[in-house]
């Protein structure tokens, strides 16, 4: 018996939240597995220098921006993929905003923005996207929850709640969708260096104490996510569903490291 294909040639993606960070890996992963891929965000200059590397890559993509939290933007970027491509075979939701505040002092409206983004966002994009997946009988929704979906980190209550609640939404539409066609999982990134959290990571006790928690005893580096998400998208995974895959060097497994 062979193994199932790996392969996304032929398949169109749309990665949201897809132009910077773990979102710019994952829409290049996609293309390099041979994905038409379209990455969207709301910077039109990060959309372009995007759509430029998947378009090296000999893949088709688009420029269209959009908001997570304006669901007529969502429309849009749909409307737009399906009249260039016909169809969506695989939704990526990597948006995702945070902040660092002690829970006394978070106001409502921080609290409010943060899990817009990153929970109801989610939530907008894969009804929009998911109701032309169930109506052709095929989709693969992969979204990125957080090691903060499992385990509580220091003063990001917000960024906690919304990655907890995308892994249950996550659970509840591979219950409800997963007899359409469509399976929904999620990715768990564990730490990953980035230039912009390098400085955290090794100039700090919470930089510290992430790399203690970690039995790989490294932090990820980037090119080490695409996989997993390449994985969820391909009929590899044609009988994964509901499932949240960490991939984090063995943080959400860690208790006593020594």
């Amino acid at each position: 018996m062979t193994s199932p294909p790996v392969s996304l040639a032929g398949r169109v993606a749309v990665v949201i939240g897809g132009t910077s960070g773990i979102g710019r890996v994952l829409s290049l992963g996609l293309a390099d597995a041979g994905a038409d891929v379209v990455a969207s965000s709301r910077s039109v200059a990060a959309i372009e220098s995007t759509a430029l590397e998947i378009e090296r890559r000999g893949r088709r993509t688009l420029r269209v921006p959009v908001d997570v939290v304006d669901r007529a933007s969502l429309g849009r970027l749909f409307d737009e993929v399906h009249s260039a491509f016909g169809c969506v075979d695989i939704l990526v939701n990597s948006a995702g905003r945070t902040k660092r505040t002690p829970t006394l002092d978070v106001s409502e409206d921080e609290w409010n923005a943060i899990l817009d983004t990153n929970l109801t966002g989610t939530l907008r994009a894969c009804q929009i996207f998911g109701r032309h997946m169930i109506s052709r009988g095929y989709g693969r929704i992969v979204n990125v929850a957080s090691l903060t979906s499992f385990v509580a980190f220091h003063e990001v209550a917000a960024y906690g709640a919304s990655k907890a609640g995308v892994a249950a939404l996550t659970r509840s539409l591979a219950v409800e969708w997963g007899v359409k066609g469509v399976c929904v999982n999620a990715i768990a990134p564990g730490v990953f260096r980035t230039a912009l959290n390098a400085e955290l990571l090794d100039g700090t006790a919470r930089g510290r104490e992430l790399l203690a928690r970690t039995p790989m005893r490294r932090f990820g580096s980037l090119d080490e996510i695409a996989g997993a998400c390449v994985f969820l998208a391909s009929e590899a995974a044609s009988f994964v569903n509901g499932q949240i895959l960490a991939v984090d060097g063995g943080f959400s497994a860690s208790g006593v490291n020594q």
